[in-house]
């Protein structure tokens, strides 16, 4: 049986420095129950996606859900985590128990806070999510640098896409209400190394790197019959994930192949092309990240990805817009909310409610989520029911 989006909740993602974590769940569990139309009662299940790591000290945190009502007490609740892509894992959970008919409702929330930690101490849990037997780094913008490195020797310096990368989805990010950062920077602020914009990593600058961010988001899922009585209903076309290696060493990590298998697979089980798409929300956590999505999603050729961004293909008013929400890159990447809140971008967009972040009256919706350097691959497609 098929689920549907039928309510959601989003907190705007940044430095949320009067909340824990235990605030951000219950704030976005209730909006999103209130937004659906239900009663906590009627929740079947619970999914908390967190990536936790030692970000914050509260860990087993998929109970402080039931906290949002007396009513959520005794239903089965379980942490999820799947490092950056958390927050699909955590949805993808909540699809699997409606498909098995083990529920009707279910409640996903995804939550981070990562802004209490120093600078340092942040580093090293990112990095955690690299295979440390042979990838030691101090930060995941140094892997990131690395296999931009890898792609700028194999297919030349893209320095000048990478810009206009960044500069389009800080522009994007200044429509997002939700979004940490709504400031356009322009390219040649992106562009250029300064003080303000110093090199972070390999050819990375800071502009290249999304933000580290609190933030949570919450999505209420229902089996279609449901779903068809409630105000809203997305319904996922495609639900895919696919999850490779660890150690980059076992793969060429420029080729994305992970990703391109979930967006070949989700196009397998929509029955749809990438050109059926109105828009995608994408994995940005790095500028270099978006470029290799672009080739993984069958938009351009291997190495070729520059021509996107180059001829306009993934702006607004393009042929294929891409994070028009601003992507992580403006919106903000807290690691188990990310996901979440793409579904929930992506379901705005669909019911004409994003407000000054609205396409045309799109169709059908890309999202990809990605967890560690291409290892863990979340695609879904979503349409519109109701």
């Amino acid at each position: 049986m098929s689920a549907c989006i039928v309510g959601w909740d989003h907190l705007k993602f940044g430095k949320r420095s009067d909340e824990d974590i235990e605030d951000m769940i219950v704030q976005v569990a209730s909006g999103a129950i209130n937004d659906a139309g239900i009663e906590p009662k009627d929740v079947d299940a619970i999914y908390l996606g967190t990536f936790g790591g030692g970000f914050v000290q509260q860990e087993f945190p998929a109970s402080l859900v039931l906290q949002a009502s007396e009513d959520l007490r005794f239903k089965p609740a379980t942490h999820v985590e799947n490092a950056c892509a958390t927050g699909s894992a955590a949805l993808y959970q909540g699809i699997n128990q409606i498909a098995a008919s083990k529920a009707r409702i279910v409640l996903v929330v995804g939550v981070e806070k990562m802004t209490d930690v120093s600078g340092e101490v942040l580093g090293g849990i990112l990095s955690k999510a690299s295979y440390l037997r042979e990838e030691s780094a101090s930060s995941f913008a140094e892997i990131f640098g690395h296999i931009t490195d890898r792609y700028f020797q194999t297919y030349g310096d893209k320095s000048d896409a990478l810009a206009m990368i960044a500069a389009k989805n800080h522009k994007n990010g200044v429509d997002n209400p939700y979004a940490q950062m709504q400031k356009d920077l322009g390219y040649d602020f992106c562009r250029n190394v300064s003080e303000k914009n110093p090199t972070v990593a390999g050819p990375l600058k800071r502009t290249d790197c999304s933000l580290v961010s609190d933030g949570a988001a919450a999505i209420v899922l229902s089996d279609l019959n449901s779903a068809l009585s409630m105000d809203k209903a997305i319904y996922f076309r495609a639900s895919q994930h696919v999850q490779d290696f660890l150690p980059m060493s076992k793969r060429n990590v420029i080729d994305f192949e992970g990703p391109a298998q979930a967006w070949q697979k989700a196009f397998e089980e929509a029955n749809i092309s990438l050109q059926d798409l109105g828009f995608a929300e994408v994995h940005d956590c790095f500028t270099s990240a978006e470029l290799l999505t672009y080739e993984a999603m069958g938009l351009t050729g291997r190495g070729k990805g520059e021509i996107a961004i180059k001829e306009g293909w993934t702006a607004p008013e393009g042929k294929l817009p891409i994070n028009r929400s601003g992507g992580l890159k403006s919106k903000g990447h807290p690691l188990g909310a990310t996901g979440v809140s793409m579904h929930i971008i992506a379901s705005m967009q669909l019911t004409n409610t994003a407000g000054e972040m609205q396409l045309p009256d799109p169709k059908l919706a890309g999202v990809f989520n990605m967890g560690g350097a291409a290892v863990s691959n979340y695609v879904s497609v979503l349409e519109r029911l109701r």
